[in-house]
């Protein structure tokens, strides 16, 4: 038995994957990776079009990033952040304090996205029993339908997507679910430039409704990841952000997926001027080297929680490796390197020629819309040129494409029907391309086959 093969069989037998029916995993072994290459056990060398789950920020082996590890680990691995601390956790709380939104200053560390909104949901929870004027009732939450903030409980209760949460609905606390303001989504008698309007005045209505019982409104600024990479109206963020204050609720935003530049700007809440109550940020944050999280407060909600050892006002929440000294390292390296790189002065050009390939592709049949923020990108099919209809869920169009772009050296993967793009920042304008003509080859072979047959397409190993 040769080594991949030895591998491959450990793989399918003990490792048990996140998101995927063992049932059909064929084996995918990553060996190792430059830039934004992946390399496999079998010598197969593919494109990261996808980030490695979207938290890769500036490509594979980066020389800084590998270079603060390595000194960091000459000096302590790890060491708990409970009534201690270390250098690279001090440092890195200093510098995201610097570069968040308004006066977001005070870090609180996690390892994954999934902690880092459960910290902010019960941050908001304890903030209303021991603020100035306390309001001990204040204890919903709102959110949208179709948003993901992650698996833990707190995080799947106000996410909505049913397939993640379904089963385990009878865990999860009651959450009050707005629709997804998708302008897309419009009553015929709402014109796109009232978009935001009409989804806001959902908002104000459960507000006027139910404010005084409202912690906080929790929602990702701009994108809806893995809702199919669902794009905002112009303007609905920064109304949210007027609509919480005027009902006196606090505004959690999830910059997991966006932050650190993604959409052009370091935070997505930094195109409409907006300052969150709490930012939660994760993946990109370290990277995408190190499980690191955190969940930034302004002074206001901080000073609630001081107090004695026995007044009881702690946040009684941690992790073992929030704040992990090697984590902070990276996370200082990348933000060193988003800074002095002049890498976001890069992105415009970058996000120009992604652009003219979506339009390419967006002249295909079966292709219903594109869409794109920065260097996230997302392609909707429809089964019915020029109408938008989804295929029938058993073809598995989207697994297919991307099994094809796998077959032409680029890796995505897809969100049923939707396929997303988004790349590390490092990408190179020939690598932009190499990326888009793949794509566009891809979809047109896919869905011209899956239009004329009924028969499901095998299982890729990208899906």
């Amino acid at each position: 038995m040769t080594e991949h093969a030895q591998l491959a069989a450990w793989d399918q037998h003990h490792f048990w994957h996140a998101f995927t029916q063992m049932e059909e995993y064929e084996p995918q072994i990553i060996d190792h990776a430059q830039g934004v290459w992946l390399a496999d056990t079998q010598g197969n060398r593919f494109l990261d079009g996808i980030s490695s789950m979207w938290c890769n920020l500036l490509g594979h082996c980066h020389p800084g990033i590998d270079g603060a590890i390595r000194e960091q680990l000459d000096q302590v691995a790890h060491s708990t952040s409970l009534g201690m601390s270390n250098v690279p956790a001090i440092e890195l709380a200093r510098q995201l304090a610097e570069i968040a939104p308004g006066d977001l200053q005070h870090v609180f560390y996690a390892s994954d996205g999934s902690s880092a909104v459960e910290i902010a949901l019960k941050t908001a929870f304890q903030y209303w029993r021991q603020c100035e004027n306390p309001r001990p009732e204040k204890t919903e939450f709102i959110a949208l339908s179709q948003a993901y903030h992650g698996d833990t409980i707190g995080s799947a209760s106000v996410g909505g997507i049913e397939r993640f949460n379904g089963i385990f609905s009878p865990l999860l606390f009651d959450v009050h679910h707005l629709p997804t303001p998708d302008p897309r989504r419009l009553p015929e008698t709402i014109p796109q430039d009232q978009a935001a309007d009409y989804f806001l005045a959902q908002l104000e209505k459960l507000l006027a409704e139910r404010h005084e019982k409202v912690a906080a409104v929790v929602l990702e600024p701009l994108i809806q990841a893995a809702a199919g990479m669902v794009f905002h109206p112009p303007g609905y963020l920064q109304g949210v952000r007027k609509l919480t204050r005027q009902y006196n609720v606090l505004l959690i935003t999830d910059e997991i997926v966006t932050g650190f530049g993604r959409t052009g700007q370091m935070f997505a809440c930094d195109h409409e001027d907006v300052t969150p109550d709490i930012l939660c940020l994760g993946k990109s944050l370290s990277g995408g080297y190190l499980p690191l999280a955190a969940a930034i407060t302004p002074p206001e909600i901080y000073s609630a929680f001081l107090g004695s050892a026995a007044s009881g006002r702690t946040l009684m929440h941690g992790h073992t490796y929030g704040g992990n000294p090697l984590a902070c390292a990276a996370a200082l390296a990348t933000l060193n390197a988003l800074q002095e790189g002049q890498i976001i002065a890069t992105l415009p050009a970058k996000a120009e020629q992604l652009s003219s390939h979506l339009k390419k592709i967006k002249q295909l049949p079966h292709v219903a819309e594109t869409r794109q923020k920065g260097l996230i990108a997302a392609v909707e099919l429809t089964a019915v040129p020029g109408e938008c209809q989804p295929f029938a869920a058993e073809l598995r169009v989207g697994a297919c494409i991307c099994q094809e772009t796998f077959s032409r050296g680029v890796m995505l993967r897809p969100l049923r029907d939707t396929l997303v793009i988004i790349p590390p920042l490092s990408i190179s304008l020939d690598e932009l391309d190499l990326l888009g003509s793949a794509l566009c080859e891809s979809i047109d072979i896919a869905t011209r086959q899956a239009a004329n047959t009924a028969s499901t397409c095998p299982t890729p190993s990208a899906s």
